[in-house]
């Protein structure tokens, strides 16, 4: 275990340094969260002010702001090791004495990591714009919980595509394709009253609508057991179906 964890540790170290080499994607990283949350809070906020609930579209955006945030970071979380694949560091990687599974878990781990940041960074942000939670800090470490359990699932499906295609422009035209569509068929930027009969119906099977209603409950409402139980069992699922294509395709991308 103790070994497991360096190698961990070690890898972790390895995917820091390289985004702190790369001042313009650190830069990326911070902002744009944060211009998620001021351009779609405020581009939409008189348009459907009194529409949404809570009555505030930023406070109420707020929500979909985080939950996009960790989607979009760990839907091309797994683009990384693609690039290791494509320059031949990932074979000599494998070649070294370093369990694989650490390769996919150090990876793993740092997706969710950056993800909380920048979900910390939304929920100051939100707070310096006068959004308040309902449920006060321990709500704003649920949400970060939240995104914790959604993006791990959607990160593991971005390591099990980087093993799947053969060329990094594959990657990026499947992430393309799917994002917006998932995007809007959530209730990220309207809820689920407003939306079109059959929009609602599928956005129900959208994992990232379980997230954002969840996350939404704890900012608009306060505690909501059944709110909370709906949500983890639908990520709960989800997250396990992602584990089995992902265990699928990296017993032969690792072999």
């Amino acid at each position: 275990m103790g070994l497991f964890w360096l190698e961990n540790r070690t890898m972790l170290l390895r995917w820091w340094y390289r985004l702190r080499r790369e001042p313009l994607t650190l830069l990326s990283t911070v902002l744009q969260p944060v211009l998620w949350l001021l351009l779609f809070g405020h581009l939409l906020a008189r348009m459907a002010a009194g529409d949404v609930p809570g009555g505030d579209y930023l406070t109420f955006m707020t929500a979909g702001a985080m939950v996009m945030t960790v989607f979009n970071g760990a839907i091309n979380g797994g683009v990384e090791l693609l690039f290791d694949r494509e320059t031949g560091f990932l074979q000599r990687l494998m070649a070294a004495p370093i369990r694989r599974l650490s390769i996919v878990t150090s990876r793993f781990a740092y997706i969710v990591a950056v993800t909380a940041v920048q979900n910390l960074l939304i929920a100051l942000t939100a707070y310096l714009l006068g959004v308040r939670f309902a449920t006060g800090l321990a709500g704003v470490l649920a949400a970060l919980g939240i995104g914790g359990l959604f993006g791990a699932g959607v990160a593991t499906l971005s390591i099990a595509l980087a093993f799947a295609v053969r060329r990094h422009p594959e990657f990026f035209t499947i992430t393309a394709f799917l994002s917006l569509p998932l995007l809007f068929l959530s209730s990220a930027l309207a809820p689920l009253d407003l939306m079109p009969a059959w929009m609602r119906w599928l956005a129900r099977l959208n994992p990232m609508t379980y997230a954002i209603e969840a996350t939404r409950a704890l900012v608009l409402y306060g505690w909501d057991a059944r709110v909370a139980g709906t949500m983890l069992a639908g990520l709960l699922a989800f997250d396990l179906l992602a584990l089995l294509v992902a265990a699928r395709v990296l017993r032969r991308g690792l072999a």
